[in-house]
């Protein structure tokens, strides 16, 4: 069992070692990388549209001709549209940003002095595993530390964007096309009145626009809370599964080295 566990971890050394050297690898992570930037910034020039629109939509003014002078607000019954695509903006930014993070720590990560830092801590601490049977915990820690920038962030941007092609891309399509039409159809409504509409038919009229604002601002609702699950899932449900699958499997190394 002692020679299997020892068998084990020169194997896994050695294809980590080799990992780090190979930058295909580092190439596909980071081209997975830029395509999730690229949706989260798209999401968030299409929120930011539909505020927009949202926000001209509230400063509309409806006139009812001489005898009348209705003046209504269609934009409160957007208010709480409104307040989402905000949150939800801000949001897109924050995604964008941990990206652009993502982005940077890989590029940190494949220069050749980090691999060479990684190989170096690597070998060393396996050498103290196999000679004395542990490692000093300070080691231990900076070993991850490193091994968190040359491997963790590059299999969590290739994990997301796998797992975005596998199950993600067509709702993202589906909503983020459909927001887009919302803003359209919403810059459509948001037009005044014609002032010269008679008194007798400006009510119904305009109930029939504030119907048409609440169907667009329901089907609205529904697409910006898939947004948000997808790319909550992308950028925080995912890295935690991999970091926690490493934690695993961290314990599965050290705790053979202690008991043996």
């Amino acid at each position: 069992m002692q020679t299997l566990r020892r068998s084990l971890l020169l194997a896994l050394v050695v294809v980590l070692v080799g990992l780090a050297w190979y930058q295909p690898l580092d190439q596909l992570a980071v081209a997975h990388s830029e395509a999730g930037l690229k949706r989260s910034l798209a999401a968030f020039a299409a929120a930011r549209g539909l505020n927009a629109v949202i926000s001209v939509i509230q400063g509309t003014e409806v006139s009812g001709g001489a005898f009348v002078n209705v003046t209504l607000a269609l934009g409160q019954v957007l208010d709480p549209v409104n307040d989402l695509i905000e949150q939800f903006s801000k949001l897109m930014l924050v995604v964008s940003v941990v990206f652009g993070v993502q982005l940077l720590l890989m590029q940190m990560g494949a220069t050749w002095l980090v691999s060479l830092l990684f190989t170096a801590l690597l070998v060393g601490w396996a050498w103290l595993k196999l000679r004395r049977g542990n490692a000093p915990p300070w080691l231990g820690r900076l070993l991850m530390a490193v091994l968190i920038v040359r491997f963790v962030v590059p299999v969590v941007a290739i994990t997301s964007e796998l797992s975005h092609r596998a199950f993600m891309a067509d709702k993202y399509a589906a909503s983020q096309q459909a927001i887009e039409s919302s803003t359209a159809a919403l810059g459509a409504l948001g037009g005044g009145t014609d002032s010269g509409t008679p008194w007798w038919d400006l009510r119904e009229k305009l109930g029939a626009k504030i119907e048409e604002l609440k169907g667009d601002a329901e089907r609205v609702v529904s697409h910006v809370i898939d947004l948000i699950v997808l790319f909550v899932a992308q950028t925080i449900v995912l890295p935690l599964l991999v970091l926690l699958g490493l934690w695993w499997g961290w314990r599965a190394l050290s705790i053979p080295a202690r008991a043996g």
